[in-house]
């Protein structure tokens, strides 16, 4: 892998979180989504990777502070709500960068409350489409454990069904790994729809430990399937399927046909 890689973090900042109980920063009510389960992922990321100059330049304060500084920067029209792009690199540096995007209109995590079999489908919106990929995405070590700008693997399966590089609001790719074990989406972690719970791919599966789907384990919003509980001949068309990231929340999906 490329030398130039750094560690990866995502999460939104949004006015709309003040709202919010469950979400707070240093015991306070705060608009960026879930950012101190963001400082224990690049915390425990940086000593994975053995990168002892990110491990001393990283604290809680510090990730905050990089987060207000990407947002002051921003200098277009006043918007509510941005993505927040951080990087750290092996040296140290952290870095963030303020994208806008749309505010939320209700709790990110409410569609994780969804009984896709008797709820409406576009009472949280419209379900995103999803493909199962057609090949399985092999074992990258560390970088299909801890999340990185090294995103080869998800940029692969993503040409596979024919959907750009870049992240769509509308469509994602389910990967699996050789045993055809389900692991994640291109930019999310999943859930399937099972015994009237959802249920989440094991760790052991490959996929990323973000920061939602820790959220939603402890809050018991889904349960870690058992190992091998999920395959890709378990995946259907029509399957609704449970997105979640710290950008975009919960999102509902289905399987496409093709």
């Amino acid at each position: 892998m490329a030398e130039e890689y750094q560690l990866l973090a995502s999460t939104r900042c949004d006015a709309y979180l003040l709202r919010l109980s469950w979400n707070k920063y240093d015991g306070q009510p705060s608009r960026y989504l879930l950012l101190e389960y963001h400082y224990d992922r690049l915390r425990d990321a940086a000593a994975e990777h053995d990168w002892p100059d990110a491990q001393s330049a990283l604290s809680a304060s510090a990730l905050y502070d990089v987060c207000q500084a990407a947002v002051a920067s921003h200098d277009g029209e006043p918007v509510a709500s941005f993505k927040i792009r951080i990087t750290l690199s092996r040296a140290g540096l952290l870095a963030a960068t303020a994208s806008p995007i749309s505010p939320l209109k209700f709790d990110p995590t409410s569609p994780s409350f969804s009984k896709p079999l008797t709820d409406s489908a576009t009472l949280y919106g419209p379900a995103m489409t999803l493909f199962v990929d057609t090949q399985p995405t092999p074992h990258a070590g560390l970088f299909s454990s801890t999340k990185t700008t090294e995103r080869a693997h998800y940029d692969a399966a993503r040409a596979r069904v024919n959907l750009p590089p870049l992240p769509s609001r509308d469509a994602d790719v389910i990967l699996y790994n050789s045993s055809e074990h389900v692991i994640e989406s291109s930019v999310s972690n999943v859930a399937f729809y099972r015994s009237q719970r959802w249920i989440t791919p094991p760790l052991s599966s490959g996929c990323l430990p973000g920061v939602t789907r820790r959220w939603l384990l402890q809050h018991k919003r889904i349960f870690e399937a058992q190992e091998g509980e999920l395959t890709k001949a378990d995946l259907h068309p029509g399957d609704w399927v449970l997105l979640f990231n710290s950008v975009q929340g919960c999102r509902l999906a289905r399987i496409t046909a093709s």
